[in-house]
């Protein structure tokens, strides 16, 4: 498979706004993709505009505030989804076909069960869950992220273990918790540890280089298959220099930090 022979549903509904930057990103390293309403893919859009979850390579959910973030921010989004094509879905990751989901998106795996998945592909019911930040407001800003997963994510393939990046953020929800006091423990010893955030120098994160107060400064983790990924920055959002905060000072013909999460998944599909 060649990189544009791969097929990418960017799934959006009413609340998502990232979604062009996101099919963008896919399109900058090669890959074809398609935004698609989620009626489009469980038989609620007229014949010509239906589409079928298997005819892609990557499903992709996009930030934003889907379905206005009622009940819980990414609930009533994942709740449409299985309803109407949670087996769809189930066998797309079963196939090992990536997923991944950014801010809103991350929170839209959380509640679908299909993070962090200790125990099988989709869990029945939330097992976390993306809580209020600490600082009780929507936090936008530079964060620097790194990668710590030792080789699982197919999303870091081509991100050098330990390399920061800088990724921003912009979240109200963003601080991953759950019931599980064993929680942090079990995705450290599944390698499902993907990003954490911390200081420019590397060290350790407090507010504001974390900016939600996540346990162990998590800002990303993927499934024990590492085919799923979700992270609260956003990745899409510097593609080139340009988008970085000190483009000005380190040149804006470079290539911006996110763009190796996209080139590592498409990377990982076409080797």
């Amino acid at each position: 498979m060649r990189p544009d022979e791969v097929k990418v549903c960017v799934v959006r509904i009413e609340g998502t706004n990232c979604e062009d930057e996101m099919a963008m990103a896919f399109r900058s390293v090669g890959a074809q993709a398609e935004e698609v309403h989620l009626k489009q893919l469980i038989g609620q859009a007229p014949a010509g505009m239906a589409r079928s979850l298997e005819d892609y390579d990557i499903l992709a959910f996009p930030g934003g505030f889907s379905a206005g973030d009622y009940v819980r921010a990414g609930a009533l989004f994942a709740a449409r989804i299985k309803s109407a094509i949670g087996s769809d879905v189930r066998r797309f990751v079963e196939s090992g076909k990536p997923v991944l989901g950014v801010c809103n998106g991350f929170q839209i795996l959380v509640e679908m069960g299909l993070l962090p998945a200790f125990d099988g592909v989709m869990s029945d019911q939330p097992t976390a869950a993306l809580y209020t930040n600490d600082s009780g407001r929507f936090e936008c800003r530079p964060t620097v992220l790194r990668n710590d997963n030792r080789g699982k994510c197919i999303f870091t393939s081509e991100v050098e273990e330990k390399r920061m990046l800088m990724i921003p953020s912009a979240h109200a929800e963003g601080k991953l918790m759950s019931m599980d006091p064993d929680f942090v423990q079990r995705l450290e010893d599944n390698d499902q540890v993907v990003f954490r955030y911390v200081r420019p120098d590397g060290s350790d994160a407090e507010y504001p280089w974390n900016p939600n107060g996540s346990p162990s400064d998590i800002a990303g983790i993927c499934n024990p298959a590492g085919n799923v990924m979700g992270m609260m920055p956003h990745p899409e959002r510097v593609i080139t220099r340009y988008t970085h905060p000190d483009w000005t000072r380190s040149g804006g013909y470079e290539e911006g930090d996110g763009k190796v999460i996209f080139q590592s998944v498409i990377s990982s599909l076409t080797r």
